[in-house]
């Protein structure tokens, strides 16, 4: 699989969160979709100031949920589910109302003044941080299904109490949902859909489940309410754009065809299938298991049909480099980052860092000593190595790597020293922190002090590890 090129554009790529510890990916395609089905909302929410990213977490569970109010979490699960555009997007109008209502903030505050802040540390560790999770399910389970074997006891009371703060938050963040849904002319019946599908699944899973104990409303109140807002819209029958339709669904075919076995791929997309996104999901099977030589007809094939679309170039360039053959896919990658720069001229929110680090990581290892200064210069601009340690990227980590693969062969230790410390470092485990610390001390000696190389690699010198 495309586990080889980590945080590049490939989708199997795996990167820790520093933060969250969360199996992030990073995929320009699915990012970008994801922009053009966020920022709307985000503006009508007024928050446009605030730069919220959608991240993406690799889980097949139908979830999302917030943590902060510059983060949207997003599982595959709920992207290969969703059927339509506005199923996704009515989950992130659900998501944006948590973070307008500041219910995280709230639930911090609680739990800093509350006497029994271990038992809702754990809580929230386990179910509750995904505050705007709209498949969370109930705490109570979550609990139980994690091993932890907490007994409530004497926190009954106070348990009790934060989850019916908590359900208060759910339905408003339901209402403030379907008013961005209704300020941006967009159906809330994605909404619905979704919330459907999961009071089916309550009914069958959790029926005799005490209701005090959910961490959400009772299904029957919390839809007959949904159900009452969404047909009063006036854009209650408004549907997706063909063209985000068609998007949408090569997102969910790009996203089977990377993350499920290939006899799955092929049956699900059988060869009697010949549209668009079925020939993307078997083309990247194919790449996935290996079949190289059968995939790049099939991709040659959709780039004849459509030389228009940046992510064809780039799934070709990523082919060739998975083959070995990194001087090759150069040009691909090319072509892709030149199409998506001449996608941002007529949309701004179009972003391709995974791909220029895709490029960057075919210029480097080309072993063409005529392509390092070139390579050096794009990483430095998309990771950020030339502004301080809490600016950098910090979920790239094979960009990292790369740049310190460039400066290595131009010779220069000191920055190939710091861009191997802050990769390490990046990647956020102790362990990995504490390997960065002895690469940015090396770094050290070499950098004049008070440069700025010395200060970033100082920055991490001097961080303290949390125990």
């Amino acid at each position: 699989m495309a586990a080889v090129y980590a945080a590049s554009v490939s989708l199997a790529a795996v990167s820790p969160a520093a933060a969250q510890s969360l199996p992030l990916i990073r995929d320009t395609e699915i990012e970008n979709l994801l922009k053009d089905y966020s920022i709307p909302i985000f503006k009508a929410a007024g928050l446009a100031s605030q730069n919220i990213s959608m991240r993406i977490i690799r889980h097949e569970s139908f979830n999302a949920f917030v943590v902060d109010g510059h983060n949207v979490f997003i599982n595959t699960g709920t992207l290969t589910q969703a059927k339509t555009p506005n199923e996704v997007i009515g989950v992130i109008a659900h998501e944006t109302g948590h973070i307008v209502g500041g219910h995280m903030a709230q639930l911090r505050s609680r739990i800093s003044r509350d006497a029994t802040k271990s038992l809702l540390l754990t809580i929230l560790g386990i179910g509750l941080m995904v505050g705007g999770a709209v498949a969370g399910g109930d705490t109570a389970r979550e609990v139980a299904g994690a091993g932890s074997g907490i007994a409530l006891g004497g926190n009954d009371i106070v348990m009790r109490s934060m989850l019916s703060e908590r359900r208060m938050q759910e339905s408003a963040a339901d209402q403030a949902g379907l008013r961005l849904l209704e300020a941006t002319h967009q159906s809330g019946r994605g909404m619905l859909t979704t919330f459907e599908r999961f009071a089916e699944q309550e009914f069958w899973q959790t029926k005799d489940l005490d209701p005090f104990v959910r961490s959400h409303p009772v299904a029957a109140d919390r839809l007959n309410q949904l159900r009452e807002k969404v047909a009063a819209s006036p854009y209650v029958d408004r549907k997706d754009p063909p063209e985000l339709q068609l998007r949408h669904d090569m997102m969910r075919a790009k996203l089977d065809g990377h993350m499920l076995p290939v006899q799955i791929v092929f049956n699900r997309y059988p060869a009697s299938d010949t549209s668009l996104p079925a020939r993307y999901a078997r083309a990247i099977a194919r790449n996935c298991s290996g079949s190289c030589a059968q995939a790049m007809p099939e991709i040659d094939a959709l780039i004849r049909e459509r030389p228009e679309n940046p992510y064809f170039w780039e799934l070709k360039g990523e082919l060739l480099l998975k083959a070995g053959q990194s001087a090759e896919a150069i040009a691909p990658l090319r072509k892709a980052a030149a199409l998506l720069e001449a996608l941002k001229r007529t949309n701004p929110a179009v972003a391709y860092s995974q791909t220029k680090i895709m490029l960057g990581r075919a210029l480097v290892a080309s072993n063409d000593p005529r392509f390092l200064d070139e390579a050096i210069a794009m990483l430095t601009n998309v990771l950020g190595a030339d502004k301080p340690l809490w600016q950098g990227e910090d979920d790239d980590w094979l960009g990292w790597w790369q740049l310190a693969e460039a400066y290595h062969r131009k010779g220069n230790e000191g920055e190939a020293l710091l861009a191997t410390a802050r990769k390490l470092f990046y990647s956020g485990g102790a362990k990995d922190i504490r390997e960065a610390q002895i690469y940015a001390k090396r770094a050290q000696q070499i950098f004049a002090r008070g440069t700025r190389g010395w200060l970033i690699a100082e920055d991490i010198v001097t961080y303290k590890i949390p125990t």
